[in-house]
């Protein structure tokens, strides 16, 4: 087939691509009581599916052109050196964890039983990397209504073994990232954000992702942007690049992309650890690594929905407005959220947490909305240590988690994404002054 025969067919098939997004997913109309509110949603078009078949008439299949430019447009969007393409927020964390955990980290690098202090208020997979890498987490508690952590708890946490820093910005909402990263360098601590529900939050008009060491991000289809499954590392130096980049693939000490070889002109002139002097770099493994790298598949479809990521954001706090705004007159029976000083949140949800006295518990209220078709979740894991993963795990609390212990018990989140529309969000608005009023 001739080149002008196949870029013609191309045409035709992205073409009929966009014809064929446009007949069946187009918009529905909301109506109460029988349209469901999710808390959650991916928002796609017409460029979304475009680039998909872009990458499936490509036959590449694994990381690929899609994913060099995805890596390079998301680094430049962040704010951060780099960005490293992984297939899961939940692997970020592993990858970025994992890394600080090298032996190409000379004196920094962490070592089982260093301690990371973290909250126990969150996502299961910002606390299990500390585990799995043999690291001892220490809790510190997390308070309504910005559900981020005190400084000063984490300062007083510090002890003789605490190397790190691992947080997560609950819904969005920043932690009070200057006095942190001024504690992680005067303590010489290590500092991970956890931003995979925070993607376009600003602090003092700084990214988030940007005061870490490391930052991870996620792509689920519930999270600002989307790639089906999909995260990221960001970095901030081209040798933690590196180190980064062989937790993904595999541990192999070689940096060749997929389909490349000899990227260091001497892929045959290498000899290290106890291997004969010439074994091939590409089999030559310098840690203890995993095949976590995503497909340009979705590198594709993150390209496409990272050019939307500010209409995204911006929708999103326009829908936090309009809930905040029609529940403030319910504000004694509920503890609405608040943005941390000196940050603009990218929220991922609305959390509320029910005040002693409310017409309805917490329990009865989720029911009920729930009955009424309006998607609720609770604060992911509340005190992860009260799970029955986590119930002999070593660890060290460094203080009460009264706070953490109330957002279990009588908080929960409802959404703001932006596919939610100014009905269905009147609904959500009525629903709650019915039940509570």
């Amino acid at each position: 087939m001739s080149s002008e025969r196949a870029a013609e067919l191309r045409r035709q098939m992205l073409a009929l691509g966009r014809e064929y997004f446009a007949e069946t997913q187009g918009p529905r109309p909301f109506v109460a009581g029988q349209s469901r509110v999710p808390v959650s949603g991916k928002v796609l078009d017409g460029a979304d599916l475009d680039q998909l078949l872009e990458a499936s008439l490509d036959l590449w299949l694994t990381t690929g052109r899609f994913a060099d430019q995805f890596e390079s447009a998301l680094a430049k969007r962040t704010g951060a050196a780099h960005a490293t393409l992984v297939n899961s927020g939940s692997s970020a964390n592993l990858v970025a964890v994992s890394a600080l955990c090298s032996s190409k980290q000379g004196e920094r690098a962490l070592r089982p039983g260093d301690e990371v202090i973290t909250t126990a208020m969150g996502f299961p997979t910002t606390l299990n990397p500390i585990l799995q890498n043999g690291l001892i987490p220490v809790f510190v508690d997390a308070t309504a209504p910005t559900y981020g952590v005190d400084p000063a708890e984490v300062e007083a946490a510090i002890g003789p073994k605490t190397r790190a820093l691992v947080l997560a910005h609950t819904l969005g909402n920043p932690h009070e990232l200057p006095a942190l990263a001024a504690i992680a360098e005067r303590h010489q601590l290590r500092f991970v954000e956890d931003c995979c529900d925070a993607l376009g939050a600003t602090v003092g008009g700084r990214p988030v992702g940007t005061f870490g060491e490391l930052a991870t991000l996620s792509f689920y289809p519930a999270h600002h942007i989307t790639t089906g499954e999909g995260g990221a590392v960001l970095s901030h130096s081209g040798r933690m690049k590196r180190i980064v980049e062989s937790f993904r693939d595999w541990g192999r000490d070689c940096w060749c992309a997929p389909g490349h070889d000899d990227t260091c002109n001497k892929r045959f002139g290498w000899q290290l650890g106890e291997l004969p002097h010439g074994y091939d770099h590409k089999y030559t493994y310098s840690e203890i690594g995993y095949n976590l790298k995503a497909t340009d598949w979705q590198a594709a479809l993150g390209l496409s929905q990272l050019a939307k990521l500010d209409g995204f954001v911006a929708q999103r706090r326009a829908n936090f407005q309009r809930l905040y705004a029609g529940l403030s007159d319910l504000s004694e029976q509920l503890l609405l959220p608040e943005a941390t000083v000196g940050t603009e949140p990218s929220w991922f949800g609305f959390p509320i947490c029910v005040r002693p006295g409310a017409a309805l518990s917490r329990g009865e209220l989720v029911v009920a909305l729930e009955q009424r078709l309006i998607g609720t979740r609770l604060m992911f894991g509340g005190n992860l240590l009260r799970q029955p993963a986590y119930r002999d795990i070593s660890r060290r609390v460094a203080c009460a988690l009264s706070g953490t212990d109330n957002i279990m018990k009588n908080s929960f989140w409802i959404g703001v994404y932006p596919g939610l529309g100014e009905a269905s969000l009147d609904y959500v608005l009525e629903v709650f002054h019915a039940l509570l009023k």
